[in-house]
């Protein structure tokens, strides 16, 4: 609050929030929902390269998207940069969203981070993710404790300080006092650990599995012992992101590895469905496996308008029958009418057809009860159930794709033995076409 000339006035000083948010071992479906909150609210979002790309659709358009990615001996951005970018951000007032890979407290440098913030006296909350150290066993079907096999767990990592002038890791402790071992980032030292572990009294004949990309649908899992898994994995050309399981629980892998099972896991496909139609086809495949890419082949947009609807809108004769070919047309038509001050009110008083069940439920679903559905979904179908005697005399509207067929419009002239006529017209709109045909 200041005070000026007499007068009170109230300045409000925006603060800035750094969120340290764990992402998740890769699955975008394992972001907690408090990470999927911040990033709903997030002004900038500094993520990095193992953070799913789909997780990014969470952010607001307006949002600032910072990648700061990085792989072992190759770094987009250093550690440093990346701390002076969260406080300048911060700084200015923004909230700001950290995306970590995993849990950033878990080999994950965010104690750095968050050290950085607080020297700088920066505000920061820690959001917890799912550590893949957890996670990606728990995928391959390895549970890392069991009754019978497990009853402590170590986690450690294969990548630590290069500038540290040695291990902190204590080799000869550590090899035989947990029975499960969980290493991270450790796929360029395997042979070391293999090797240190052994000379540390680990049997050489441990079982152990190393699992790349693990969470993703392109996860694979090699399965050997502590002697073998080092040439295993060579000759896989297993590569980083990948960790390594020792320990007895790795042999219930064979039984429990429900994620490689999935039906379609292991397969690419792809869908070329329109953006927005994507989504839920890409579910169901994921569902059962399958690593899916989107490459739309096909895409809704508004068309060029030849002036045909006004004609249909303004004229006092509304057609008696209209018929949509697809679950998108009663979208589009409603918007097609805006301009003339209208919606699906204005179909009022017409008999409704659609071609398939999704037509008839988006339209019943936008309010307006549907009289008529094919047995066959098709255009052909709906000629066939169509009885000729509803048609003598009356006029049609006809919504489909601007390049669709016109088996259905030929039909409707040809079944009331109705010649095109000169009032008969197409108008191109928001990716439907509409014929309006006299029928007689």
């Amino acid at each position: 609050m200041s005070v000026k000339n007499g007068d009170v006035s109230i300045v409000r000083m925006t603060r800035g929030i750094v969120y340290l948010v764990g992402a998740g071992p890769g699955d975008p479906k394992l972001l907690t929902l408090r990470g999927q909150e911040l990033l709903r609210e997030a002004d900038v979002v500094v993520y990095d390269r193992l953070v799913s790309p789909r997780l990014l659709k969470w952010c607001p358009s307006k949002a600032k998207l910072v990648y700061v990615g990085k792989e072992t001996k190759k770094h987009t951005v250093s550690q440093a940069s990346i701390n002076a970018l969260l406080i300048q951000e911060a700084k200015a007032g923004r909230k700001v969203v950290r995306l970590k890979g995993g849990d950033p407290f878990v080999f994950g440098r965010g104690s750095e981070e968050a050290l950085a913030l607080a020297k700088a006296n920066v505000a920061f909350e820690v959001v917890p993710g799912v550590t893949s150290a957890t996670a990606v066993p728990a995928y391959a079907g390895i549970p890392l404790t069991d009754r019978a096999l497990s009853s402590s767990v170590a986690i450690i990592t294969g990548y630590e300080d290069p500038t540290k002038s040695g291990s902190a890791i204590r080799w000869e402790q550590l090899a035989t006092a947990c029975d499960t071992l969980v290493c991270l980032m450790g796929v360029a030292a395997l042979p070391g650990i293999a090797l240190r572990l052994i000379q540390h009294g680990r049997s050489a004949k441990t079982p152990c599995a190393v699992i790349e990309w693990g969470t993703h649908p392109r996860q694979r899992t090699v399965v050997g012992t502590l002697q073998s898994i080092a040439a295993q994995a060579t000759r896989a050309v297993i590569r980083p992101p990948a960790i390594l399981v020792v320990g007895d629980v790795v042999r219930l892998h064979e039984r429990l590895d429900w994620f490689g099972t999935k039906p379609l896991f292991g397969k690419r496909i792809l869908v070329t469905r329109a953006a927005e139609k994507a989504l839920a086809l890409s579910e169901q495949l994921e569902a059962l496996g399958a690593e899916v890419e989107h490459l739309p082949a096909i895409e809704l947009m508004p068309a060029h308008r030849n002036g045909g609807l006004r004609g249909i809108v303004k004229n006092t004769s509304k057609p008696d029958w209209v018929f949509f070919t697809s679950p998108e047309g009663i979208g589009w038509f409603a918007r097609m009418l805006k301009p003339y001050h209208k919606d699906v009110r204005w179909l009022s008083g017409c008999h409704i057809g659609a071609i398939g069940p999704k037509t008839a439920a988006a339209i019943e679903e936008a309010g307006v009860h549907v009289d008529f559905m094919p047995t066959r979904f098709s255009q052909e179908g709906m000629l066939e159930d169509f009885p000729r005697r509803v048609l003598s005399g009356k006029r049609a509207l006809l919504l489909s794709a601007e390049e669709s067929r016109d088996v259905l419009e030929a039909g409707l002239r040809q079944l009331a033995d109705a010649p095109p006529t000169p009032t008969s017209g197409m108008v191109s709109a928001a990716a439907s076409a509409i014929a309006v045909s006299p029928l007689t």
